[in-house]
């Protein structure tokens, strides 16, 4: 939420409660309006702005300290904006470790938007989990979460899974990917979109399906962030059914991680405004609409 001038009551008529300030203060954060190292305006000019009381302003301020976006919290002046948090661009991260935390950054809007280019869903159901947690512990509060998620057609022929040795007469690899890109999807669509009911959120989830295989994993949060991991393909043995598959498989927790923030600077902006088209071209185009079945 970005408060403006003309929505924000300076006589007090309009009162904004602690969440919202924060909201609105982690918007200036993220569109680059503060920046790393600016000090925020005092205690009393935020109240002023608001047309609250000093209390809810500081209130407000514990909830970003919490999320790390501010630093030299003291009662003797205001807190500075922290640095923002790296540690998938100096240490790419595997994927179930890093896109958790970024995901539960991302979810501390008010209006969470997710853009998914994956091949299958597990990674992302098993990650949004944190997020979720924290919601139902009342210490994230979105007004509206929009998924849209990308994944392979059934009915295209896979760059991978494929069986070692080249045959798969009864198609078990295709079947064993398909049931649990379509299992693994319905539950992350019912886990957010139980928030409907439990929380009274404004929540959507949309699949869409690729007419190819992907070679890479590609989260977008919120337009702010990029999150690029690429498939490594590995020959291994699973269990399906009564069957020992020998397969060309990737491992997509394993994908290492680089992050793309858009406030860092013009090159990183740039890779999330072209990561962006991409996946909204796609999303429009040669797509198709998918039933998880």
């Amino acid at each position: 939420m970005v408060v403006t001038q003309e929505n924000v009551a300076v006589n007090g008529s309009r009162s904004f409660s602690p969440q919202e300030i924060a909201d609105a203060l982690r918007d200036r954060i993220r569109t680059g309006d503060l920046k790393a190292g600016d000090r925020l305006p005092t205690q009393a000019d935020l109240a002023e702005e608001f047309g609250v009381e000093r209390g809810a302003v500081r209130q407000a301020l514990r909830l970003l300290q919490e999320a790390g976006l501010l630093t030299n919290v003291s009662k003797g002046s205001p807190p500075r904006i922290a640095e923002p948090p790296t540690p998938l661009r100096g240490e790419p991260q595997p994927t179930m470790v890093g896109l958790a935390p970024r995901l539960t950054d991302a979810f501390a809007s008010s209006n969470v938007r997710i853009d998914v280019v994956c091949h299958t869903a597990e990674t992302l159901m098993i990650a949004i989990g944190e997020p979720l947690r924290q919601i139902h512990e009342g210490r994230l509060s979105p007004q509206s979460i929009e998924v849209r998620i990308l994944v392979p057609s059934k009915e295209i022929t896979l760059a991978f899974p494929v069986p070692a040795d080249g045959s798969d007469e009864d198609n078990s690899v295709h079947q064993r990917w398909l049931s649990m890109r379509n299992a693994q999807g319905q539950v992350l669509q019912h886990n957010l979109l139980s928030l409907r009911a439990t929380h009274g959120m404004d929540v959507k989830v949309t699949f869409r399906a690729l007419p190819f295989t992907p070679p890479v994993k590609l989260y977008l949060l919120n337009g702010q962030e990029a999150l690029l991991g690429y498939y490594m393909l590995t020959r291994r043995e699973e269990e399906y059914g009564t069957q020992t598959l020998d397969m060309y498989d990737v491992l997509g927790s394993q994908s290492l991680l680089f992050s793309f923030l858009r406030q860092t600077g013009e090159r990183d902006a740039a890779f999330v405004d072209q990561s962006q088209l991409w996946f909204d071209a796609l999303w429009e185009t040669i797509t198709t609409d998918l039933t998880l079945s």
